[in-house]
């Protein structure tokens, strides 16, 4: 990158420079000058630290990897000498304040999307109604897919069916079910529904909260804090088939969407951050619009509108028509050359999208959150020193943009290995602060199989849900929330389902999320999202948090810190299928990241599957084939070989993308040789992270 404009003793990149002072500073109240110089304070106070940690990660796995290699004495005790592992706090409680409720309160969906994809981010900030119809009859929900063709009564009436049963059992009638209403009405203040035995009510009224007048009026109820919107119009053929004119049942869905720039993402430069930038200030402006065709119909899609009722007292209300939005940042990791230190060196990335991304959510009016908070999101992050990091990265950018301190509300991934193992001591280093914790099982696998890089050869990695480390990982997170006081005051969420298609699964398995006392989990679409809300009310995550608190802790350190290691033998053919398996998935993934810039996308795997990647999941199997490599049970050779075959399958599998470039049958391209590095050169890239190379062969390709 050339051509950089000198500012404040920064050398920024035009395009960036343009974007800052032309569309995110006018309006804010903050001067360009200010501004500038404010980040240069920052950036030259705070880059020192930020290489300090990792210079830190970088000399505690070298003697995790030396103690692997010649054990001495135990493990804890180790960790604990060489400051891995720290002493639990005393007890304590945050005191997080302004938390907007689909945050604190109300449990729910949330999204996660790439905000670089206009069309995705207005889907999700749009996710927070779907229609249950639509989401039964179009998915395999009911267990099994619609058929492409005309509308199928037949499963039309199936939907029907199951919406109903889920109303009997979400707002129960006072007498009867739903399916034998043949008419609705507002008395008074009460929801009249008519049946064969004649009239009856809500078996709880209050859950009537108010209606919508006019030809296709609305009946709005809410449950577990969540509303459901029953729809009244008979001149649809599904509001003329049914007795009471029900055409629709719309659920609040999605509360709440991570607008993403890490890892759905493939940033490397000032251009592409400029258009993450971009798309959130237009978020946050309310004014982001997608030009888009469906159906042979061109129309522009934006921001939706609140819904408008009337309560049963006869007053104007509103319910929200969007999502709550919070912004990811990057991790402490990576550099950007989108700007130059005085130095001329980069500028670490995670620096410059804190100041950047609040910058932008300057614009909020109240719109996206009623308590004036901006919610980032922090990935990434190894242990309490990192997150005291993130904390003061905050207060310097609140100060500069002259923001009240801890308006800024962090959310802590709980993907790093020396996080889970210290979390309440991570929470409590942004205890005024914090509003989230999630666990991020993906990454956290992927840092598992590299801190223990050196103990052994690791289980196959379909095996490593059904370990000790992952239930107690998964119980601790649940557990220190709740200890440190998150319950009505911060999210305890839980991860995404990565089968965008497998709804019937979907709804099988994930209100384990809520149960496990998850106030939110991923979910990979709106669709999916109207569908996980069903989980919320058949369960009152409330009760089930008191409950587990009550109960008190359940995970055991031992277990959190126990290695997957494998105690059987393979034969031949179970590792060629495993290191294919997972040389297919990185294959599939990459090669999109690196020739066409798309961070996240559904990959079929190696049986035709559509899975969502990111760079987590290309964590995984970067590593876990590292780790083969690293106990000589595959050969570097063997590797090759079976990235050589894999790269045939995904050509074939990408064979009708025109801007496809196929790998094979040279395999020299930028795409196939970073795939194959990740794997190879896996051990030793820092806390086995795919950013270094994924951006270095993105930038290589962007040249080319």
């Amino acid at each position: 990158m050339s051509g950089y404009i000198k500012v404040s003793g920064l050398q920024i990149a035009p395009e960036l420079l343009a974007f800052v002072d032309e569309e995110a500073l006018p309006g804010t109240g903050v001067a360009a000058p200010d501004f500038w110089q404010g980040f240069a304070d920052m950036l030259a106070e705070l880059t020192p630290q930020n290489r300090a940690l990792l210079a830190r990660r970088t000399e505690l796995q070298a003697q995790i990897d030396a103690w692997h290699q010649a054990p001495k004495g135990d493990y804890q005790t180790f960790l604990k000498e060489i400051g891995y592992l720290l002493p639990a706090p005393a007890d304590f409680e945050i005191d997080t304040t302004n938390v907007d409720p689909e945050i604190a309160t109300i449990a729910g969906p949330q999204l996660v999307v790439p905000v670089t994809n206009a069309r995705f981010a207005l889907n999700a900030a749009n996710a927070r109604w779907g229609s249950l119809y639509d989401a039964l009859y179009g998915t395999d929900a009911l267990g099994d897919a619609p058929q492409k063709g005309p509308f199928d009564s037949a499963r039309g009436a199936r939907v029907v069916d199951w919406a109903k049963g889920f109303l009997d059992k979400a707002v129960p009638l006072a007498g009867g079910k739903w399916a034998g209403v043949s008419g609705l009405a507002v008395r008074g203040e009460m929801l009249v529904a008519r049946g064969k035995a004649g009239e009856t009510g809500l078996a709880d009224p209050a859950q009537f909260i108010g209606h919508t007048a006019g030809a296709a009026p609305r009946f709005i109820l809410r449950h577990n804090g969540l509303h459901i919107i029953i729809v009244q119009d008979a001149s649809t053929p599904i509001g003329a088939a049914d007795a009471a004119g029900i055409s629709d049942i719309l659920l609040e869905s999605a509360l709440s969407s991570i607008m993403d720039c890490e890892d759905s993402v493939a940033c490397v430069d000032a251009e592409d951050k400029v258009g993450a930038y971009r798309n959130w200030l237009g978020l946050m402006k309310g004014d982001l619009s997608h030009d888009m065709t469906k159906n042979g119909k061109a129309f522009t899609r934006r921001l939706a509108d609140d819904i408008a009722y009337t309560t049963p007292a006869g007053k104007p209300a509103q319910l929200k028509g969007r999502v709550l939005m919070l912004v990811r940042n990057v991790g402490h990791l990576m550099t950007t050359p989108a700007i130059l230190g005085p130095d001329g060196r980069e500028v670490f990335e995670g620096l410059m999208d804190a100041m950047l991304t609040i910058l932008c959510a300057l614009h909020d009016r109240g719109k996206n959150g009623a308590k004036g908070s901006i919610y980032v999101v922090k990935p990434k992050m190894h242990g309490p020193e990192e997150v005291a990091f993130a904390d003061e990265i905050f207060t310097r950018v609140e100060a500069v943009l002259g923001l009240p301190q801890n308006t800024v509300k962090l959310g802590i991934m709980d993907e790093e290995r020396r996080t889970s193992a210290n979390l309440r001591a991570c929470i409590q280093a942004v205890k005024h602060r914090v509003a989230f914790i999630n666990t991020g099982f993906l990454d956290r696998t992927g840092d598992e199989i590299h801190t223990s890089m050196e103990a052994g050869a690791m289980v196959r990695k379909g095996d490593m849900k059904s370990q000790k480390w992952i239930a107690a990982y998964e119980d601790n997170n649940v557990d220190a929330g709740l200890a440190c006081g998150l319950q009505g005051r911060a999210q305890i969420g839980k991860g995404m389902w990565a089968e965008p298609d497998s709804m019937a699964d979907m709804l099988a398995q994930k209100g384990a999320h809520p149960e496990a006392g998850a106030n939110c989990a991923w979910v990979p679409s709106p669709t999916a999202a109207t569908l996980h809300a069903t989980h919320y009310h058949m369960v009152d995550v409330a009760a089930v948090q008191s409950r587990l608190k009550a109960a008190g802790p359940r995970a055991k350190m031992d277990d959190l810190l126990s290695l997957p290691l494998a105690t059987e033998n393979w034969s031949a053919a179970e590792i060629l299928a495993e290191v294919e398996n997972n040389a297919q998935g990185i294959l599939g993934y990459v090669v999109r990241w690196i020739d066409q810039g798309i961070g996240c996308s559904t990959v079929p795997d190696i049986h035709n599957v559509g899975l969502m990647e990111d760079r987590a999941t290309c964590r995984i199997s970067s590593q876990h084939i590292a780790n083969w490599l690293r106990h000589a049970v595959v050969s570097a050779a063997e590797v090759r070989g079976a990235f050589e075959r894999m790269a045939v399958v995904v050509d074939g599998q990408n064979a009708g993308d025109p801007l496809y470039t196929p790998m094979a049958p040279g395999f020299e391209g930028v795409a196939f040789n970073t795939a194959l590095d990740l794997a190879l050169k896996g051990a030793e890239q820092p806390s086995g992270y795919t950013e270094p190379l994924l951006h270095a062969g993105r930038l290589a390709r962007k040249r080319a």
